[in-house]
């Protein structure tokens, strides 16, 4: 590892960014400490990108295996368009911010693809035989070409009379948390976070997501059943891409801290309102709508990517 001077002199020369001195940064009359972080699915890949982007490892601050940190000067806007440009045919996942309160005290993160491996409404459908119906109404809620609460009530209620007991078979046998869900939310939640599973889903998946995954509380629409069937029915009023914002600034309001200490996770539509509002806001393996629109994206690395943004070493995860 080379001096702090020396690194963002290189740096600055690779990408023609604004010149950083390291600790001296902070002393810079109109500038704000940046840090650009990169993230990669495994070692190899993490080199080999920051190479090809003429930035070897040597020149950051290593976080861990898969994550590197670099100091900037000047403000992330300063960069975003360059760094974007090095990095746009590389699998790496990167992150432009500063570096005042990058570790955020509010986790709030979508369930359904994003934690959790499915969308488990069109895992439900599958045990009535209409998964792609509703899968093709699920993906154009997703990308925002139609409303989600209508979309949402014109699936749910294909699904009438369908056994309630499909419920559990479908959480058993298809549900699964994404990789890195349980160290992210582990690791937040053992450093004074308050993690809370936001999802346009259902209360029956996300209280058992919530609870194997370590989050402290979970909001969620509720299917009607009667007599051991469904409806056809949801809950009102639904949670949709409005609820979800306001999940946000509600939970950062009762911790009192202001929503740039927070962080949004999703990957569909309904989730952007949310993401834009977060002191920082990531799109995961996201819909184009949502990608472009977040302050970074997760597209190789699996979700401990988040704890790598905030300046976690990987010496600092909490596993198992």
């Amino acid at each position: 590892m080379i001096s702090a001077s020396a690194a963002s002199a290189s740096l600055s020369a690779r990408l023609d960014l604004p010149l950083a001195v390291g600790p001296a940064i902070s002393q810079m009359r109109g500038s704000m400490p940046t840090v650009l972080t990169l993230v990669a699915g495994n070692a190899d890949a993490l080199r080999s990108a920051a190479e090809a982007a003429r930035l070897p490892i040597y020149d950051g601050r290593e976080l861990g295996p898969t994550g590197v940190d670099y100091r900037l000067g000047g403000e992330p806007s300063d960069h975003r368009e360059q760094v974007r440009k090095a990095f746009a045919e590389l699998p790496v996942d990167w992150c432009l911010q500063p570096v005042e309160k990058r570790r955020k005290r509010l986790l709030v993160a979508d369930m359904d693809s994003t934690i959790i491996n499915v969308e488990c409404l069109d895992e439900l459908a599958d045990f009535a035989g209409l998964k792609p119906q509703i899968s093709a109404i699920t993906e154009r809620a997703m990308r925002g070409e139609i409303e989600f609460e209508g979309a949402l009530r014109e699936r749910v209620a294909l699904l009438k009379a369908l056994s309630a007991d499909a419920l559990q078979a479908t959480y058993e046998a298809r549900v699964r948390l994404n990789p890195g869900a349980r160290t992210l939310v582990r690791t937040m939640a053992a450093n004074g976070a308050r993690c809370v599973l936001v999802s346009g889903g259902f209360s029956f998946f996300t209280s058992r997501v919530a609870e194997a995954a370590g989050f402290h509380a979970d909001r969620a629409n509720t299917l009607i059943e009667v007599d051991g069937r469904l409806t056809g029915a949801v809950g009102e009023p639904i949670l949709g891409r409005e609820a979800k914002l306001a999940a946000l600034e509600q939970e950062a309001a009762a911790l009192g801290i202001p929503v740039a200490e927070t962080l949004a996770v999703g990957d569909g539509a309904n989730d952007l309102a949310m993401i834009q509002a977060a002191g920082l806001g990531v799109a995961y393996r996201a819909k184009p709508i949502v990608a472009a629109q977040a302050d970074a994206k997760i597209d190789h690395a699996d979700l401990t990517a988040l704890l790598y943004f905030q300046g976690y070493r990987a010496e600092d995860f909490v596993t198992g």
